[in-house]
């Protein structure tokens, strides 16, 4: 193209407000958007609903008895709403971001839009931006939706402490949500065919979701000696296994909820909160402030919003040596 010839000129952002509105709206507007999203508040409401039923039972002594909603395993269904979250926020994401680039080189439309005083930096972080959006509409309707009917059902509003804690909570979804948004752009731009994009996307899902936790098991188990000799040895081995496991987004989202949702948390591993509490004179069960749950959890959030980066940055290196004419 004769523009990208010499030096551009401007700022390379130029558009990028009425690409991410156009994203906004259209993701807003589409029947896409209506059937992820009914997917979700539905899959997401048997746990909480079950869970709400449960804790109506529990007297009010429970200083945190709102953040139970998110993590109580109900009796009639073993499966908390982080759980849920835990699976149904990839393939939402996966939903809104499998076609964002492919669908304008298959519709020839990507040469008019960059024909236009636009960059393709501008188009890329425009489509990111917007899909980012609509998946944070969604995670904060859905949570207000949980909130509500806790209020409803157990007849008590929540604290501040959980307050704030529940806000962290969904910036960290909206986070991990970014990362498998980033997921299906990449694949959107280096694939021209969407159902291939969508294939993919879902396959590395599916890979971390069902594969990681039992390759990182053997891994771990290779490792294993016959017999431990020091308490050092059990406590390198697991965190060993800790950071295999970390590899995967759902384990550091996974953790950094247990770390937020559930104050009493005060390091991740069965033998790192036993040593912990008998070196450290921590006693069991007391919560933590939310500074320090902040502080415990700020790895695996660094860990989401680097692999957010990361991903979008390696779309953007191949979005731009990619041949856009029709």
């Amino acid at each position: 193209m004769p523009r990208n010839q010499g030096p551009r000129e401007g700022s390379p952002f130029t558009g990028l407000g009425p690409v991410f509105l156009k994203e906004l709206s259209d993701h807003l507007s589409s029947t896409r958007m209506m059937v992820l999203t009914l997917f979700v508040i539905v899959f997401g409401a048997l746990p909480v609903g079950f869970t709400l039923q449960e804790l109506r039972t529990v007297t009010a002594s429970d200083q945190f008895l709102f953040l139970r909603i998110f993590t109580v395993e109900p009796e009639r269904m073993p499966l908390s709403f982080v759980v849920a979250l835990n699976f149904m926020i990839p393939l939402m994401a996966i939903g809104l971001g499998f076609d964002s680039v492919n669908s304008e080189f298959n519709r020839r439309t990507l040469s008019r839009v960059l024909s236009q005083p636009l960059y393709r930096d501008a188009l890329l972080l425009g489509k990111f931006l917007g899909g980012l959006a609509t998946l944070a509409v969604a995670l904060m309707a859905l949570f207000l939706i949980v909130f509500g009917a806790g209020m409803l059902l157990l007849g008590l509003p929540p604290s501040g402490p959980e307050v704030a804690r529940g806000v962290a909570f969904l910036l960290v979804a909206i986070a991990y949500g970014g990362v498998w948004l980033a997921v299906a752009m990449l694949f959107s731009v280096i694939f021209r065919s969407t159902a291939t994009s969508a294939l993919c996307a879902l396959g590395l899902w599916l890979f971390f979701f069902i594969l990681w936790p039992m390759i990182a098991s053997a891994i771990t188990t290779g490792f294993t000696p016959a017999q431990f000799r020091t308490v050092d040895e059990v406590l390198t081995l697991e965190q060993f296994s800790s950071a295999l496991g970390r590899l995967s987004p759902g384990t550091l989202f996974g953790e950094a909820v247990l770390g937020l949702l559930n104050p009493e948390t005060k390091a991740f591993g069965y033998f790192a909160n036993l040593v912990m509490a008998q070196t450290r004179g921590m006693i069991p069960g007391t919560p933590l402030p939310l500074d320090q749950s902040l502080l415990l959890i700020w790895p695996q959030i660094t860990g989401l919003i680097a692999g957010m980066i990361v991903l979008f940055a390696i779309a953007y290196i191949v979005f731009q040596r990619e041949e856009v004419r029709a």
